[in-house]
């Protein structure tokens, strides 16, 4: 058997012969091992090439499922920012309605102007936030809402402040002396001196008389507290009713007195009839307004007609 060395530090092929079967067989047992790690070789890189590509695919694969859900994230954010502008506009709206009842309150109020300010929002201030969001839309959209919420406070605020000065003041109203205290009728004698019908002479007369038939209902002209319900010396059956601030209104020669001491009344209550007892020529009403205990001349108040 021959065989052929061929290599480059050799100047020429190298030839052998090979007799010896052992040889031989060592030989091809060599050839062949070669042979068969270069095939496994060969397996082994063709394998980590496959195992690579499909590592490939894999995360190509990840790749277009992540962009996917982050389309789908984004369209929800869209959604979200579109329903956030909607709301806003909304509370806006909202906002405009609370701005016009106040200024119709103010006006209906007849408030000192700058007193209440619906018109402008209200200021605002303070540290910037350290955690800000990266979505300029979102980030806009947040300050409104909460600048927003701050201008709905701020108005509640106002608007429960103007009640109780509304309050207060158609409180003040309903306690202050109104109107006539009878539905018809006419004052037959007035606040100031006078000639005294029993004795011809002049005299002080401290309240304001109205005739009318005997039975006559007679009203209350204020909201009060009847402090006083019996007969007193010249006044026949009278009642007294406690306004409060210093204000207490007389009814005399009342025919009954209907409403009894203690009595929550209001203006326009029935508190008595009219009548002719204590020191009287007729049937009518005399009614004083006293302020801190002193008699005041009723007219300004009774000739005020109470609105509502």
């Amino acid at each position: 058997m021959n065989v052929i060395i061929v290599a480059g530090f050799l100047k020429a092929p190298l030839k052998l012969q090979v007799r010896d079967p052992r040889v031989i067989l060592g030989l091809m047992l060599t050839l062949g091992m070669v042979g068969s790690l270069s095939a496994l070789l060969g397996w082994m890189l063709r394998a980590s090439d496959t195992m690579m590509l499909q590592q490939v695919e894999n995360a190509q694969q990840t790749i277009l499922l992540q962009q996917g859900e982050l389309a789908e994230v984004r369209a929800k954010a869209e959604q979200d920012l579109n329903a956030m502008a909607a709301k806003l506009g909304q509370l806006q709206a909202h906002a405009n309605r609370l701005n016009a009842l106040g200024e119709r309150l103010t006006e209906i109020g007849k408030l000192d102007d700058g007193e209440f300010d619906f018109s402008s929002a209200p200021a605002l201030g303070g540290p910037e936030a350290l955690d800000t969001v990266s979505n300029t839309a979102q980030h806009d959209l947040t300050d409104s809402l909460e600048a927003l919420a701050a201008q709905f406070a701020a108005q509640a605020q106002q608007l429960d402040v103007l009640e109780q000065v509304l309050r207060d003041r158609d409180l003040e109203a309903a306690l202050m002396p109104t109107g006539s205290p009878v539905r018809a009728g006419y004052a037959s004698s007035t606040y100031g001196v006078r000639i005294d019908p029993f004795t011809g002479r002049s005299h002080f007369h401290a309240g304001v008389d109205y005739n009318g038939p005997r039975g006559t209902e007679i009203l209350a002209v204020a909201d009060g507290v009847v402090r006083f319900a019996g007969r007193s010396a010249g006044y026949g059956n009278t009642v007294e009713i406690d306004h409060g601030n210093g204000y207490v209104t007389r009814y005399a020669h009342n025919q009954e007195n209907i409403a009894p001491e203690g009595a929550r009344v209001r203006a326009g209550d029935v508190i008595a009839r009219m009548g002719s007892t204590g020191r009287s020529t007729g049937s009518h009403v005399h009614i004083e307004v006293l302020h801190n205990g002193r008699a005041i001349n009723p007219m300004p108040f009774l000739k005020k007609a109470r609105q509502g």
